[in-house]
């Protein structure tokens, strides 16, 4: 069953810059062109492959309906999964949760 929800890591200082901002960008998306995000069931592998020994972590829980920005599932080739990418910035009130990690 597909989840109505997806997830992002981020810091809880680019959070907060954000909220001044009224949207959230990541260093992806003007290095790559996108926001990485994942599925629930994804978020621990991410975790373990990127964010091993960082701190003031919060995951940001992202309703899908609410995305204005295109939102598409891409093969990541390095580990062979598909992961959601958002092609934009996103907008606030997509992200009905945030925990800290």
């Amino acid at each position: 069953m597909e989840s109505d929800y997806i997830y992002h890591i981020t810091t809880r200082e680019q959070w907060v810059e954000a909220q001044k901002l009224g949207h959230y960008d990541s260093d992806t998306l003007a290095t790559e062109g996108f926001i990485h995000c994942s599925t629930e069931a994804q978020v621990a592998g991410v975790l373990e492959r990127y964010y091993q020994g960082k701190n003031n972590l919060v995951k940001l829980k992202i309703e899908k309906a609410k995305v204005q920005r295109p939102l598409v599932f891409e093969l990541a080739g390095s580990i062979n999964e598909v992961f959601p990418h958002i092609h934009g910035a996103l907008n606030l009130d997509a992200v009905i949760e945030v925990t800290e990690i």
